[in-house]
This record gives structure tokens, C-alpha cells and sequence, in this order.
């Protein structure tokens, strides 16, 4: 199980918010990530996902 960060920001490159959340997957942590970016209605916006190890797993600009 590793810990993800999920970042999102406003077009500016101001920071809006940062989550880390564990995951045993990549796939896993896709599908949380998607889950909150619905949740908080940022799927269209600027965001990013990163691995434990930083792969690049989610990316919108």
C-alpha cells in the first residue's frame, strides 16, 4: 500500500487544494482520485495524481 497526492489548481497556479490518500494500486488510487474530483466538481479543472514513486497517474491543465 502506498500513500498518492492529489493536487489541484486555479488557472492563476495558485494551489486550491492538496489530498494524500493510500491506495494498493494505481488503478485503486485512479479511481479514488476520479471519485473526489467528482465529488468536489474539479474534473475540469487543473489537477494532478502522483505515485509513492512519482508516476504521473491523473493530469488535466
Amino acid at each position: 500500500m502506498g500513500t498518492y497526492k492529489l493536487t489541484g489548481y486555479e488557472q492563476s497556479g495558485e494551489l486550491v487544494f492538496e489530498e494524500s490518500f493510500t491506495a494498493t494500486t494505481d488503478d485503486e488510487a485512479k479511481e479514488k482520485g476520479r471519485e473526489f474530483l467528482e465529488s468536489k466538481e474539479w474534473g475540469e479543472k487543473t489537477h494532478r495524481l502522483a505515485s509513492p514513486l512519482g508516476k504521473l497517474l491523473l493530469f488535466h491543465s
